[in-house]
């Protein structure tokens, strides 16, 4: 019994190492090629970077609830089926609007309203898989960054072998295929405790310790979600290929496997808000280096601070709300970190960076994401000093 104990657990790791490669790589579609697609229909800068946010900014809105209900359920399997399967007959709606700046935005609301919420919804069984074996979050969402790494190294390849952008909706299509059938013999895990209750529900919207760290999050968030949405075209403005923009992705995603592997261990070693504290500051000079190079190569590079920033940042974010929260509030307290990450803070850094590039240049946005970020480093290491002095510790 117990090998069969040990079968089981190995396989239910083995299935969610895929399921986050999988669902990384279909990230890796959308956030480097999707708006050169729009651009390829004529698109504005304006308009591409209202496209790519305003999906997952309404999806934010309503992701709480599909943590609410596989709380209450308790099942994440059965959701995120449906939510997948829906995300997929939108897509093909999308990619047949004809060109239709009001069609294609309907139907972009709608890839990301069922497709977004399933991020956080796989990032909470991953962590109650990886506590109950003994392992980190970190060591499966590793697997998500090869998946982008991959994904984004081979995808302009891909393009360009396959006819030009105009084909990315069977590179997309075709990366569905395998996360499907992994999701098939996926299990959820057992909750303790009494699940999901308007009493459990009440406690989180009034820890005042969990509500801050979202408004700090939001604010580092700003920057990084702006420059997800309008780096591809900055570069290509700049005469980057495809192909560099993959690549740009691919090196992004490819510095974090090392962080997400090895950072676990060491996160009881100093408290989260001075490690997202010092992270900020890092953010602001990466920023700052992507504001004065006019070398798409360069830009290219830069990509790389991605392994001190983004992969520190999102790990430590996780790990925080995992602490703070009960298990059964688990799948609720991801997705609204996500919808402040995707959602918010990515509408924001959208129309931000689509406005400040048609009026003064895309080397603007980088600017005010410099200085943005300072000050988000500010506020988190300043809360954390602030605690200390009056006697009292952010949780």
């Amino acid at each position: 019994m117990k090998k069969k104990d040990t079968v089981q657990k190995d396989r239910q790791m083995l299935i969610l190492r895929g399921m986050n490669f999988w669902q990384y790589a279909i990230l890796a579609v959308l956030a480097p090629f999707l708006p050169l697609y729009f651009a390829n229909l004529g698109y504005s800068s304006s308009q591409i970077g209202f496209l790519m946010m305003i999906g997952p900014f309404v999806a934010s809105m309503i992701q709480p609830f599909w943590g609410y209900l596989s709380d209450r359920l308790q099942t994440v399997k059965k959701i995120i089926l449906w939510l997948w399967i829906l995300a997929i007959i939108s897509s093909v709606a999308l990619f047949n609007s004809g060109g239709s700046y009001v069609m294609t935005l309907f139907f972009v609301l709608a890839v990301y309203f069922f497709y977004q919420p399933s991020m956080p919804l796989l990032d909470s069984i991953s962590v109650q898989s990886a506590e109950r074996r003994g392992s980190s979050y970190g060591s499966l969402r590793l697997f998500g960054s090869m998946g982008y790494t991959v994904v984004s190294l081979s995808g302009g390849l891909l393009l360009a072998a396959l006819g030009g952008i105009t084909k990315l909706p069977y590179l997309f299509w075709a990366a569905w295929v395998v996360p499907l059938i992994l999701l098939l013999f996926l299990r959820d895990e057992p909750t303790e405790g009494e699940g999901m209750t308007l009493k459990t529900l009440k406690q989180l919207f009034t820890n005042k310790s969990f509500l801050w760290f979202l408004f700090l999050v939001f604010i580092i968030s700003v920057p990084h979600r702006m420059n997800d949405v309008m780096l591809s075209l900055y570069m290509k403005e700049m005469g980057a290929t495809d192909a560099m923009v993959g690549w740009a992705w691919a090196l992004a995603a490819g510095v974090e496997i090392p962080v997400f592997a090895l950072l676990g261990r060491y996160l009881n070693r100093i408290h989260e808000y001075v490690l997202i504290g010092i992270v900020g500051i890092l953010y602001a000079l990466r920023w700052w280096m992507y504001y004065v190079t006019d070398d798409p190569w360069m830009l290219l590079a830069l990509q790389a601070g991605a392994a001190v920033t983004f992969a520190v940042f999102w790990i430590v974010a996780m790990h925080y709300v995992a602490r703070i929260l009960p298990p059964q509030l688990g799948a609720t307290g991801f997705s609204l970190l996500s919808m402040v990450y995707l959602g918010l803070a990515g509408m924001t850094g959208g129309v931000i960076g689509g406005r400040l590039t048609d009026l003064f240049g895309g080397a603007s946005m980088y600017l005010f994401a410099t200085i943005v970020s300072f000050l988000g480093g500010v506020l988190f290491l300043g809360t954390d000093a602030l605690s200390r002095r009056r006697g009292w510790r952010v949780r």
